[in-house]
């Protein structure tokens, strides 16, 4: 028997998560952090990353049509399409990935995150000596039966 949390276990455990976990579980896409035969890799932003956005990740990209009028219905849909991309910009559907040099499709359709090697310290772990997209620091790390977790001190752009 496996005594290792899932992924879910460990994000609900995580406070620096609970925002994107909370944003997590509104889709059926969440189900899989909790299937032990479906590896992932989440990248997820601490809360602190998530409170820096400008525009949260329900609103989606700015408008382009500026004043008009939708339903509550309407508007509920599109949250809930904003979110279902925001999270899938923050999940590679492999576990594990190599550190090193590399690009990785994530489940948003046509969207990768680039990983380039940093200096570091010899003896530091390896994710932290890598950087996503240019800028993104993984600030922790925690594997899972079903993958692994990496915090990171920003949010995935789309």
């Amino acid at each position: 028997m496996n005594t290792q949390p899932a992924l879910a276990d460990l994000l609900t455990i995580e406070p620096s998560a609970s925002i994107f976990y909370s944003y997590a579980r509104e889709l059926e896409l969440s189900a899989e952090f909790a299937d032990v035969n479906t590896q992932r890799t989440l990248l997820v932003p601490t809360n602190k990353a998530v409170m820096a956005l400008a525009r949260k990740p329900h609103q989606g990209p700015e408008p382009d049509n500026e004043g008009v009028i939708i339903t509550e219905e309407e508007f509920d849909a599109q949250s809930k399409k904003n979110v279902e991309r925001w999270i899938s910009a923050h999940i590679i559907p492999q576990s594990p990935i190599s550190l090193t040099e590399g690009t990785y499709s994530t489940l948003l359709e046509g969207h990768s995150v680039d990983l380039k090697e940093i200096e570091g310290k010899p003896d530091s772990p390896e994710w932290t000596r890598v950087v996503l997209n240019g800028v993104i620091h993984i600030v922790a790390a925690k594997k899972a039966v079903n993958g692994v977790l990496y915090m990171i001190d920003d949010t995935v752009k789309f």
